[in-house]
């Protein structure tokens, strides 16, 4: 049953990035919602199915706002806006502000928070960073792996692993070894339910992609659903559990993640030739193991930044914002490590007061930031905004959802000039209306007018 807090029309409930000749495709796998919701509609967008409720843009799809007369944007929609109890909006223009509606009032963010997580990420590692996970071969011949919270191991990184291995002279081992500790065991997430959608997913340090499984089954009989990712023992008893048709779901929790992780290495191990004897097993990497490779992985950060904003992935997210708070003390991450890590980022980067962070992609509804906040992000995320998703030439943005909450942030092109905006509705309005308010902020003639004096 699906709960106030986890809406179905949240972001992007069912995106998760299956790889496909090295291409990101989006995919949407949940065809249990098609069941529960009729009206969702089934596109095709390259090799990818894409099942979205009521229209595409609700999983940041490009589409031009002309083509969708739904979405075309009037002032209309900003006066519109500015009417609402609850709903804040704050806009610059030439570094002056030219709307603001209630500005300071502290207001639930959604998923915009990614565009922070985003930044402190950036500002932390750098565009061009790549995150690692190390191997080591233990006395007997068990082959263990330290994760240290790469949240983008998807199948095909695994090949690149397999491969690597078998180069560095790996042709049999004693089974896999898997050690998560790096985060600590007990990280929960705030706002995360017990669905088995793939936002909700489980974050661990060690996760194969995104910690999910896509299986298709057909009268009992099991496949996985991707070509690139064998079906494992894990897979096949969710696969079992599931009524016919394809599914995404999420792995539950740490343990049934860190188990399928080493159950789909040890098959990709297999597939690159090497002889793999006995099962995964869960523990440290023993103090004599010798390291055999540290893996880089393929996608530098700004690949991996602008999937989660673009396809607003809560896993990778709450992967980053565990990951900020690594002080290099060899102590497991927690989520109480992380948000007083980000929240001392905050105060150093922007000196707020009066907001509240309980996780980095927006899923609780215990965050709050003021749209002069989320403005102060937006301006400071300028250098990146080719990262945020398009919504169309006018209009680069991150949309932030959950049940009675709709929020849009970035920018908008004004005369050649990307200008900040920030828009917090904490009550239900349609989905397009946020974009229609965006849509109106770039294409009215003069802002000024919509908010004479700039306070309204």
């Amino acid at each position: 049953m699906l709960t106030e807090e986890r809406p179905w029309s949240q972001d992007t409930p069912q995106v998760i990035f299956a790889t496909k000749n090295g291409t990101a495709d989006l995919k949407m796998h949940h065809q249990r919602c098609e069941r529960l919701f009729p009206w969702v509609t089934a596109m095709r967008l390259g090799s990818a199915s894409v099942f979205i409720p009521g229209v595409a843009l609700a999983v940041g799809l490009t589409l031009a706002a002309s083509s969708n007369p739904a979405i075309a944007g009037s002032e209309d929609a900003v006066f519109s806006a500015l009417k609402l109890p609850k709903a804040s909006l704050l806009v610059e223009e030439r570094g002056r502000v030219v709307i603001s509606h209630h500005p300071d009032r502290a207001m639930v963010p959604a998923s915009t928070m990614k565009i922070l997580t985003a930044l402190a990420a950036i500002e932390r590692w750098g565009l061009d960073h790549r995150f690692s996970t190390d191997f080591f071969l233990g006395h007997d011949n068990r082959l263990w792996v330290k994760g240290y919270g790469d949240p983008y191991l998807v199948s095909e990184e695994l090949d690149l692993i397999a491969k690597a291995l078998k180069a560095r002279g790996v042709r049999e081992i004693a089974g896999i070894g898997t050690d998560d500790n790096y985060f600590h065991p007990s990280v929960e997430i705030s706002g995360r339910s017990s669905s088995d959608n793939p936002y909700d997913a489980p974050v661990t340090a060690l996760a194969a992609n995104f910690n999910t499984v896509n299986v298709v089954n057909r009268g009992g009989k099991v496949r996985s659903a991707e070509a690139q990712t064998p079906l494992t023992p894990m897979a096949r008893r969710f696969g079992q559990q599931l009524g016919t048709g394809e599914h995404r779901v999420n792995l539950e929790d740490r343990d049934k993640a860190v188990r399928y992780f080493g159950e789909i290495l040890s098959a990709k191990l297999v597939q690159a030739g090497i002889h793999v004897d006995g099962d995964p097993r869960d523990g440290s990497v023993p103090s004599r193991a010798e390291k055999v490779y540290s893996h880089e992985n393929s996608r530098d950060l700004q690949s991996v930044v602008s999937a989660m904003l673009e396809y607003s992935n809560n896993f990778i997210a709450n992967a980053l914002f565990l990951k900020l708070a690594d002080k290099s003390n060899g102590r497991p991450l927690s989520m109480s490590d992380a948000q007083g890590a980000f929240s001392h980022w905050v105060d150093q980067t922007f000196g707020w007061r009066g907001y509240r962070i309980d996780d980095g992609a927006g899923l609780s509804r215990g965050n709050r930031l003021s749209a002069r906040q989320l403005l102060d992000v937006v301006s400071a995320f300028a250098p990146y905004k080719e990262l945020l998703p398009k919504q169309n030439a006018g209009v680069r943005a991150k949309t932030g959802t959950l049940r009675g909450v709709s929020c849009y942030a970035g920018f908008v092109n004004r005369g050649g000039r990307w200008e900040p905006f920030s828009l917090l509705i904490n009550q239900p309005v349609s989905y397009n209306f946020r974009l229609q308010v965006a849509n109106g902020l770039a294409n009215a003639p003069d802002l000024s007018r919509l908010c004479p004096g700039g306070s309204c």
